[in-house]
């Protein structure tokens, strides 16, 4: 057995076990979303009073609802499918809302105990047999009719059908520009479908919640979810909220201006209750000037001379009170450039790098930045030490190269004296000796001139940073 708790009210949905004799145990998660619901937020409370509610709400398919008295006192929750009161025969229908808000609901929308029908039962096995038998012929039904309207040339549009629970009449949801007369329409339904014809008229905005669909704001049409009543929508609310009049921007889906431009309107009609005229023109030494824009949450307004309105300027409203109390007082003010006053440019701080593209590589590079800057500081602190402390000297690269250049030096030298033709020794001079003379001479001993000194050479002190 279905619950019946699906948005569509396609009875072929079943929640399984979950089912029971007082409703789907489930009914807000198993794919139900109700059309225009009610939360009940008196659900977990206990009624203090002794008397219980005894009206209940039922929805049936779409948005239509109606209000119910549970004369059986039959045990009835959110998703229990019913049996109610209809004209001619009986209706089915799910229950979608109980205890005490269905009254306030009533009196919201001034529905009299008196005139609501009855609940019958719980619908049976046989009762939801029918009901899913004839949901599913629904949208056939509705092709054929748009035809037949077609063909007899009627300038309407069939935008809905909806069976009877017991199919014994099925209601034809229409929209159109100008009364149309169906009485032809009527006899050829009749005839097609063998059952009794209603025919409803609806707005262009029923049509929209009837139908669904997704908005421009990227959510769910409000009328087809919880928006109850329909408010006119003009063009002067787009005029005080600032807006250009725009139609493709400004209509629905339904064709007509949004319903939502209406949730601000009070809170900018507030606002611009402290607002000078947009008429406003000032008398200055430079000429007339005219206000040519509003900014509403700035609360400024922009102004223009009448014979170059190319330059603008822009004043606070308390500003520009001063001024028309002051040309009312027969005084013209100082030129708009000289009220002008240097605006101080606030530095925005954009903290988490939105308006960056490459915000991630820079923070990469100044990581491995940050990184090699610290190595090498940790690098000079250590040799620091090291030098501080005697341990190792560090390898300086330019006292290699000069040892290095000094014993190339020696080497050629020595090669050139290896060259040069030697002298017999008869002919070589004797080296004439110094005497040095010395208190200590004979601890220290006298050094040899024909002895060749060679520059000890040590082997290469290793690079611990290399």
């Amino acid at each position: 057995m279905s619950c019946g708790c699906k948005t569509s009210g396609d009875s072929a949905h079943s929640c399984g076990p979950k089912k029971t004799a007082n409703g789907c145990e489930n009914v807000n998660t198993c794919g139900n979303s109700y059309k225009l619901s009610v939360f009940d937020w008196l659900s977990n409370i206990q009624n203090p009073a002794s008397n219980r509610c005894d009206f209940v709400e039922v929805r049936f398919k779409n948005d239509r609802k109606s209000f119910y008295k549970n004369v059986n006192n039959i045990p009835l929750h959110i998703g229990s499918v019913v049996t109610v009161e209809s004209s001619p025969g009986h209706d089915i229908g799910v229950v979608s809302l109980t205890g005490e808000l269905v009254k306030i609901q009533m009196k919201k929308k001034k529905v009299s105990e008196e005139s609501a029908l009855k609940i019958y039962r719980q619908s049976n096995q046989k009762d939801i047999e029918v009901w899913q038998e004839v949901r599913k012929k629904e949208d056939s039904v509705k092709i054929e009719a748009r035809k037949i309207a077609q063909r007899l040339g009627l300038e309407m549009k069939v935008t809905d059908v909806e069976y009877q629970g017991d199919a014994s009449k099925v209601t034809f949801y229409y929209t159109a520009d100008n009364r149309v007369d169906f009485r032809q329409l009527i006899k050829d339904y009749a005839g097609a479908f063998r059952t009794k014809i209603d025919m409803k008229q609806i707005g262009f905005r029923q049509e929209a919640a009837k139908v669904g669909g997704i908005g421009s704001c990227g959510r769910e049409l409000c009328c087809s979810t919880w928006l109850t009543d329909f408010r006119s929508v003009n063009t002067n609310v787009a005029r005080y909220q600032q807006l250009s009049i725009n139609p493709q921007k400004l209509a629905g889906q339904c064709g007509k201006l949004k319903c939502c431009l209406n949730y601000e309107l009070d809170s900018y009609l507030d606002t611009l209750s402290n607002f000078p005229s947009s008429s406003t023109t000032l008398d200055t030494e430079k000429g007339r000037a005219f206000c040519i824009k509003i900014d509403v949450f700035k609360k400024k307004m922009w102004f223009a001379y009448v014979e170059n309105s190319i330059a603008w300027y822009d004043f606070d409203i308390d500003l520009v009170k001063k001024l028309i109390s002051k040309n009312k007082r027969g005084e013209k003010t100082l030129p708009l450039e000289d009220l002008k006053q240097p605006e101080t440019s606030l530095k925005s701080i954009d903290l988490i790098q939105e308006n960056n593209v490459d915000r991630f590589e820079k923070k990469n590079k100044g990581n491995n930045r940050h990184k090699n800057q610290n190595r090498s500081n940790a690098n000079n602190q250590n040799n620091q030490n090291q030098q501080g402390q005697g341990q190792k000297r560090p390898n300086n690269k330019p006292e290699r190269q000069d040892r290095d250049r000094s014993e190339k030096s020696e080497r050629q030298q020595n090669s050139n004296a290896n060259n040069q033709p030697r002298q017999p020794k008869s002919q070589q001079p004797k080296p004439q000796l110094e005497k040095v003379a010395a208190p200590n001479s004979d601890a220290e001993k006298k050094p040899n001139p024909n002895k060749k000194k060679f520059k000890k050479k040590f082997p290469p002190k290793k690079d611990n940073n290399a």
